[in-house]
């Protein structure tokens, strides 16, 4: 199905699949220059694959993880190669977005780094270093965004009207459709371990939230998340109600917000690299350049100003961090 929206031939199809050989039994580690790891998010389940596969690679192979929620460091901690150790974080739909955060952590090699950098331009993709952090880059900024729409709804507001706001702003997609398409199982994941790791301020999850995901209702792949899906395509309700500034200030600030802690803390060496990541990652209004040209053009006065009325109003995770004092 991804050869025929690639647009690919017959031949070029097969060309592909027979490029793909099962191997159940893991005998290809061996011969493997690199392992790229994709289990659920349970370190302990991590670490028994990792027990294993560890003793059967190369001198100088790489072993890299696809998490993109648990700490690199934790990870390393139970491995007797860590230096051979990093994240590659792909993200769904891995056809469609181009983006890889290439994941450092601190006893991880250099020239590990350089290899994998290497890895994802071969593989057409965009590679983007991060280090190890709560959520990386783009989850970290993201998740602020897809939890402030869960708490709209929770206040009443229309989930229609919400996606409107952002769509309006330049999001391909609102929040809350976002959420259904990324799989609510996985929003709340990435959200409890932001909250249980980070040192600011992070939203509390209203129950129904979780009542939800327990329930199987969790967005796209469920036929049912926020909306009712048919034929891969979210059943909206028509919305006359115009989005206001303060909705699309309460979802795009904490973005920018993230991205400023990202920088301060050196999570990402630059501002081009968070503007790329956003746009390739997350597809942040590319006709805005980006969440740091858009601060830019905002002014480091206007976004404090606009976070300090949201603080006062909705509470401490509008905060403006301390980097736009630091930055201007």
């Amino acid at each position: 199905k991804l050869c025929e929206e690639a647009h690919l031939s017959s031949i070029e199809t097969r060309d592909a699949l027979d490029r793909l050989i099962p191997d159940p039994r893991g005998e290809g580690v061996v011969r493997a220059d690199l392992v790229i790891e994709a289990a659920p998010e349970k370190p302990d389940l991590k670490r028994k694959i990792y027990e294993d596969i560890e003793p059967k690679l190369k001198k100088d192979a790489i072993l890299a993880t696809n998490t993109s929620s648990l700490s690199l460091d934790e990870l390393a901690k139970h491995l007797e190669k860590p230096q051979y150790f990093a994240g590659l974080h792909f993200f769904n739909p891995v056809s469609k977005l181009e983006l890889v955060e290439v994941v450092s952590h601190r006893k991880v090699n250099k020239t590990v780094l350089s290899r994998l950098n290497a890895f994802v331009g071969d593989i057409d993709h965009l590679p983007a270093g991060v280090s190890d952090y709560p959520g990386f880059l783009v989850n970290r900024a993201l998740t602020p965004y897809l939890m402030e729409a869960i708490l709209m709804i929770d206040e009443g507001l229309e989930k229609e009207r919400i996606d409107s706001a952002a769509e309006a702003f330049g999001m391909p997609v609102g929040p809350v459709e976002l959420a259904d398409q990324v799989g609510l199982d996985i929003c709340l994941h990435v959200a409890e371990s932001l909250r249980a790791r980070l040192e600011t301020p992070f939203p509390e999850t209203p129950q129904w939230f979780p009542d939800m995901v327990e329930r199987g209702e969790i967005g796209k792949k469920a036929g049912k998340g926020f909306y009712e899906w048919k034929d891969g395509k979210p059943q909206k309700d028509a919305t006359e109600a115009d989005p206001d500034a303060e909705m699309q200030n309460r979802l795009i600030l904490p973005m920018l917000n993230a991205c400023m802690e990202c920088l301060r803390k050196g999570i990402v060496v630059d501002r081009d690299t968070v503007d790329a990541a956003m746009i390739f990652g997350t597809g942040f209004a590319p006709f805005r350049g980006g969440p740091m040209h858009y601060a830019e053009t905002l002014g480091t006065d206007e976004i404090t100003s606009n976070l300090n009325q949201l603080t006062e109003k909705f509470g401490s995770r509008f905060k403006p961090d301390a980097g736009w004092t630091a930055h201007e």
